[in-house]
This record gives structure tokens, sequence and C-alpha cells, in this order.
């Protein structure tokens, strides 16, 4: 039964971004027969060291959504504080509801059924924007970009020409 709910809720998601798109992202179906693979494309923020870049990611939902948060994937070479090497973005609004065993997030910045696709990517949008190097994914990237912001300018570079060679 959840998973239905699911796919219906998800259904109207997609109708809604194909209605009324949102800028600085895209997102779609991997495969037409599989509402929980979403294929998400991300245009770097403007006046961001991500500025210029096109970033994808998959976006894996569970069964029980929106019960429970999907998890986002970054496909395109990522150099980012809050994204694990292999890509998988780290956010609160991305953590299981409730309280936080590390006691680091409140319940309110964790998982709500209220987010939705665009809500989610927005908030990457904005971590793009603003990285959090307190509670890193990635603790080179968090160390490099608290130490040497020039040498993480010249990586977020090198992953923006990438994404632009991907095109």
């Amino acid at each position: 039964m959840a998973a239905s709910q699911a796919i219906l809720l998800l259904q109207k998601q997609l109708r809604d971004l194909c209605k009324n798109p949102v800028d600085g992202f895209s997102a779609g179906l991997v495969d037409e027969t599989d509402m929980f693979e979403w294929s998400v494309s991300i245009i770097g923020p403007p006046d961001t060291l991500y500025d210029g870049g096109f970033f994808n990611a998959i976006m894996s939902f569970p069964k029980n959504y929106p019960n429970s948060p999907p998890t986002v994937r970054f496909t395109s070479e990522m150099w980012h504080p809050n994204v694990y090497p292999d890509g998988k973005v780290c956010i609160s609004i991305l953590h299981p509801p409730g309280d936080d065993p590390n006691g680091y997030e409140l319940a309110t910045e964790r998982w709500s059924p209220v987010h939705t696709v665009e809500s989610i990517v927005l908030s990457i949008i904005s971590m793009l924007s603003s990285p959090n190097d307190e509670s890193p994914a990635n603790v080179d990237a968090a160390k490099q970009w608290r130490e040497s912001r020039e040498e993480f300018r010249k990586k977020v570079s090198r992953c923006v020409r990438k994404s632009q060679e991907m095109l």
C-alpha cells in the first residue's frame, strides 16, 4: 500500500515540475517504468565556485516515501565538504526523521514528509552556495575549504570543467 501512495505522490511532483519548471535544475525519471529513480541535473549556482557547472545526480526514493527521505548521489565529479567521495549528498533534510543520535541536528532540521523533489534540490543548490564544514561528509574537502581556499577553488574548477565537457 505504501509503495502505491509513494508512486502517486511522485507522479504528482513530476507533473508539477513539468508544468512549472524551477530555475537552476531539471529532474525526470531515469526509466519511465520506475518512479523511484530520478535523474537530476543541477546548474552550478551563479556567483559561486560551482557557477557554470552542470552536475548530474540520481535521486533514489524509498518505497515508503514521503515518510522516509530519498538518497541523492552526484554522478558528476563533485568536490564539496557535504558530498561524500562516492557522490552521496549529506544534508540535514536527507537524514531520517526524528532526533539526531549524534545530537548535532535538531529534529526540525531533518527529513519531514512535507519536503518535495523541488525543496530537496533547492536545498542542494543552497548547500553548493554555502558549504557546512562543521560536520563534513568529505573531511579532505572540508579541511581544504578551511585551510586552503585557493586549492579548494582549483579543485572545484576542475569539477566544473569536467561537467561542461560531459555536455
